[in-house]
Protein backbone atom coordinates (compact mmCIF):
# COMPACT_ATOMS: atom_id res chain seq x y z
CA UNK A 1 0.00 0.00 0.00
CA UNK A 2 1.14 3.31 -0.77
CA UNK A 3 1.38 5.16 2.40
CA UNK A 4 1.75 8.42 1.16
CA UNK A 5 -0.34 8.73 -1.68
CA UNK A 6 -2.76 11.50 -0.08
CA UNK A 7 -0.53 13.38 1.26
CA UNK A 8 0.54 17.06 -0.55
CA UNK A 9 3.52 19.83 -0.10
CA UNK A 10 1.11 22.55 0.95
CA UNK A 11 -1.10 21.08 3.84
CA UNK A 12 -1.32 22.83 7.00
CA UNK A 13 -2.52 22.85 10.83
CA UNK A 14 -2.70 24.49 13.60
CA UNK A 15 -2.82 24.26 17.14
CA UNK A 16 -3.52 26.78 19.95
CA UNK A 17 -2.59 26.32 23.39
CA UNK A 18 -2.46 28.91 26.82
CA UNK A 19 0.71 28.90 28.16
CA UNK A 20 -0.10 27.25 31.82
CA UNK A 21 2.91 26.60 34.55
CA UNK A 22 2.96 23.15 34.02
CA UNK A 23 4.46 24.38 30.48
CA UNK A 24 7.38 26.59 31.45
CA UNK A 25 10.90 25.41 32.05
CA UNK A 26 10.32 26.55 35.61
CA UNK A 27 7.99 23.97 36.68
CA UNK A 28 10.58 21.05 35.47
CA UNK A 29 14.11 22.92 36.44
CA UNK A 30 13.92 25.10 39.61
CA UNK A 31 15.41 28.71 39.65
CA UNK A 32 14.10 29.39 35.93
CA UNK A 33 11.84 31.33 34.84
CA UNK A 34 8.11 30.47 34.68
CA UNK A 35 7.81 30.83 30.50
CA UNK A 36 7.05 28.61 27.92
CA UNK A 37 9.63 25.90 27.99
CA UNK A 38 11.47 24.03 24.81
CA UNK A 39 10.07 21.09 24.91
CA UNK A 40 6.51 22.48 25.21
CA UNK A 41 6.61 24.31 22.32
CA UNK A 42 8.19 21.29 20.12
CA UNK A 43 5.50 19.02 21.23
CA UNK A 44 2.99 21.30 19.92
CA UNK A 45 4.79 22.28 16.92
CA UNK A 46 4.58 17.99 16.60
CA UNK A 47 1.26 17.98 17.36
CA UNK A 48 0.05 20.91 14.65
CA UNK A 49 2.30 18.07 12.25
CA UNK A 50 0.46 15.59 12.63
CA UNK A 51 -2.96 16.82 12.28
CA UNK A 52 -2.00 17.96 9.36
CA UNK A 53 -1.82 15.09 7.37
CA UNK A 54 -3.71 12.26 9.74
CA UNK A 55 -6.80 12.85 7.87
CA UNK A 56 -5.03 11.77 4.30
CA UNK A 57 -3.06 8.73 6.21
CA UNK A 58 -4.97 5.70 4.76
CA UNK A 59 -6.22 3.57 7.77
CA UNK A 60 -4.11 1.94 9.75
CA UNK A 61 -1.37 4.40 9.25
CA UNK A 62 -0.01 7.04 11.43
CA UNK A 63 3.13 9.64 11.66
CA UNK A 64 5.57 9.94 14.20
CA UNK A 65 8.12 12.37 14.66
CA UNK A 66 11.53 11.15 14.01
CA UNK A 67 13.77 14.57 13.96
CA UNK A 68 13.45 18.46 14.80
CA UNK A 69 15.45 21.41 14.02
CA UNK A 70 13.73 23.91 16.04
CA UNK A 71 15.07 27.96 17.15
CA UNK A 72 12.81 29.03 20.41
CA UNK A 73 12.99 33.21 19.36
CA UNK A 74 11.22 34.59 22.23
CA UNK A 75 10.01 33.88 25.85
CA UNK A 76 6.60 33.53 26.68
CA UNK A 77 4.82 34.27 29.96
CA UNK A 78 2.04 31.85 31.97
CA UNK A 79 -1.62 33.00 30.13
CA UNK A 80 -0.71 33.85 26.83
CA UNK A 81 -1.99 32.40 23.85
CA UNK A 82 0.46 30.44 21.62
CA UNK A 83 -0.62 28.78 18.13
CA UNK A 84 1.74 26.36 16.65
CA UNK A 85 1.67 25.91 12.97
CA UNK A 86 3.01 23.49 10.52
CA UNK A 87 2.72 23.00 6.81
CA UNK A 88 4.40 20.37 4.72
CA UNK A 89 7.24 21.21 2.28
CA UNK A 90 8.39 17.61 1.52
CA UNK A 91 6.91 14.10 0.89
CA UNK A 92 9.13 11.14 0.57
CA UNK A 93 8.41 7.69 0.22
CA UNK A 94 8.28 6.76 4.23
CA UNK A 95 8.42 10.67 5.60
CA UNK A 96 7.11 14.24 5.92
CA UNK A 97 9.17 17.27 6.02
CA UNK A 98 7.21 20.23 7.97
CA UNK A 99 8.17 23.80 8.12
CA UNK A 100 6.73 24.62 11.57
CA UNK A 101 6.26 27.59 13.20
CA UNK A 102 5.10 29.10 16.70
CA UNK A 103 3.29 32.38 17.87
CA UNK A 104 2.51 34.49 20.84
CA UNK A 105 0.28 37.45 20.91
CA UNK A 106 3.27 39.58 19.69
CA UNK A 107 5.74 37.80 17.78
CA UNK A 108 7.04 34.80 16.24
CA UNK A 109 8.34 33.03 19.23
CA UNK A 110 9.74 29.22 17.03
CA UNK A 111 10.59 27.91 13.62
CA UNK A 112 12.28 25.52 12.37
CA UNK A 113 11.57 22.21 10.66
CA UNK A 114 10.19 19.03 12.10
CA UNK A 115 10.30 15.35 9.92
CA UNK A 116 7.25 12.65 10.73
CA UNK A 117 7.65 9.51 9.41
CA UNK A 118 4.59 7.39 8.23
CA UNK A 119 4.25 4.14 10.34
CA UNK A 120 1.95 1.02 9.61
CA UNK A 121 0.65 0.33 12.96
CA UNK A 122 -0.06 -3.08 12.58
CA UNK A 123 3.54 -3.81 11.52
CA UNK A 124 4.41 -1.81 13.96
CA UNK A 125 3.20 -3.95 16.95
CA UNK A 126 4.13 -6.86 15.08
CA UNK A 127 7.16 -6.27 15.07
CA UNK A 128 7.87 -4.83 18.50
CA UNK A 129 5.31 -7.05 20.05
CA UNK A 130 3.48 -3.93 21.41
CA UNK A 131 -0.44 -4.84 22.14
CA UNK A 132 -3.32 -3.10 23.51
CA UNK A 133 -3.69 -2.71 27.58
CA UNK A 134 -6.46 -5.04 28.59
CA UNK A 135 -9.59 -3.39 29.39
Amino acid sequence: MQQNSGLTVGMTAETSVVVTREMTVGHFVPGMPQVYATPMMILHMEMAAGLAIADALPQGYISVGMSVDIRHLAATPIGCNVRALARVISVEAKSVLFEVEAWNHLRKIGEGTHRRGIVNVAGFEKRFGVREPAA
